[in-house]
């Protein structure tokens, strides 16, 4: 089976991890803060941090912008689940807006337009979470722009898009947001194996999103209520969660920081391969903007359904059945049944749901061969035609 996705280890990957194991810290030393510090400088940020998941980084991003019951938070549908789930988790009400038909990221034209919907009923949002779908970054001045004219603030959900550039800058570095989220699971661009990363300018941001990820424990006394105790003293100064990154974790990926440029390159030689290989299929394959440098997480293809004779789904198992590890990214949030039992409905995003009956997500991986892919097209091309 060629997998749609894996991670690629190599033996410094195992040595930085058996040096870690070695070592006097396995959870909290030295190593998280020198990657926390290696993807700020990558990125151009100023403040970067570590966490057990990118679901958690977008969790204690929405507390530290101070998320609650009664507020709003939107993002895009076609998703996964995470990128609504910490609005739930901070007590807010969640919401979405439609994708764009080319890159299938969140629409700034119709979120203006639900903006000003929502501005007359006295319901706008305070965050929205725009999310780079399989490593093409949403066009962030746009929305950027909204946020300054509505008041929202932004979380870029860049789960898939590290290494990917907005404008020829990396994404991540907070131009256009107040925090960006990224994703360490073993089939994005880079692992830890589990892991997420919470980036940002503000320093008071940075400051919150550390307490939340420890417990909310503090040992700094400018922090406290009154002066320690002694040298050992700390409190809890709010309720906070255990999110933090391993030693283990943070020692693989700063050894796979070091690749993460030849990761990238690789994945978009094969996007340009597949572009080449597809071409004359009756699917529709990825378009991108002239102002984004996608990451490449994923290549999701379009099936022509009017134009072929099997369904997605008989596609999708011939596929499957080939051992050609294909994948489907995403079945819209809104359609989801603890989503629709608070009042969602298929119908209500009608593009992300065009999208969804035709995507599938072929093999991209930075160790995926020419051989293998070649495999993936003739089989596509056998099942097709």
């Amino acid at each position: 089976m060629i997998p749609y996705g894996r991670q690629d280890i190599n033996q410094a990957d195992i040595d930085a991890v058996v040096a870690v194991l070695q070592s006097d810290f396995l959870t909290q030393g030295p190593v998280v803060p020198k990657f926390e510090q290696a993807v700020a400088e990558y990125c151009g940020a100023a403040h970067a941090l570590a966490v057990n998941s990118a679901t958690s980084a977008l969790h204690i991003a929405c507390m530290a912008l101070n998320l609650g019951a009664g507020d709003w938070l939107w993002t895009s549908p076609n998703s996964f689940v995470a990128s609504a789930n910490c609005g739930l988790y901070c007590g807010a009400r969640v919401d979405f807006v439609d994708i764009d038909p080319k890159t299938y990221n969140l629409c700034p034209q119709r979120l203006a337009e639900k903006l000003k919907e929502a501005e007359r009923a006295g319901r706008l949002p305070k965050i929205v979470v725009p999310v780079h779908f399989a490593g093409q970054p949403c066009d962030m001045a746009a929305i950027h722009a909204l946020g300054q004219r509505y008041g929202f603030h932004i979380i870029e959900d860049a789960s898939h898009a590290i290494g990917g550039q907005y404008h020829n800058a990396p994404i991540g570095n907070g131009r256009y947001s107040d925090i960006t989220v990224f994703s360490f699971h073993p089939v994005k661009i880079i692992t830890t194996a589990e892991g997420g990363m919470a980036l940002t300018n503000q320093a008071d941001l940075a400051e919150k999103m550390a307490l939340y990820r420890s417990h909310g424990i503090t040992r700094d006394p400018k922090l406290m209520t009154h002066a320690p105790d002694g040298a050992w003293y700390y409190q809890q100064i709010a309720l906070g969660y255990n999110d933090r990154m391993t030693e283990l974790q943070a020692a693989l990926g700063l050894s796979q920081m070091q690749r993460l440029d030849a990761f990238i390159a690789r994945r978009r030689a094969l996007a340009a391969r597949y572009h080449r290989l597809l071409a004359d299929l009756p699917i529709t394959v990825p378009q991108q903007n002239e102002w984004g440098n996608s990451a490449w997480h994923l290549y999701v293809i379009r099936l022509k359904l009017t134009e072929i004779a099997p369904s997605r789904a008989a596609v999708f198992d011939a596929l499957r059945a080939a051992g050609i590890g294909v994948n489907v990214h995403y079945i819209p949030i809104h359609t989801q049944p603890h989503y629709m039992a608070m009042g969602f409905a298929a119908g209500d995003y009608p593009e992300a749901e065009r999208y969804y009956a035709e995507a599938i997500s072929l093999p991209m991986f930075a160790a995926l061969t020419d051989a293998d892919q070649d495999r993936v097209v003739d089989v596509l091309k056998a099942v097709l035609i």
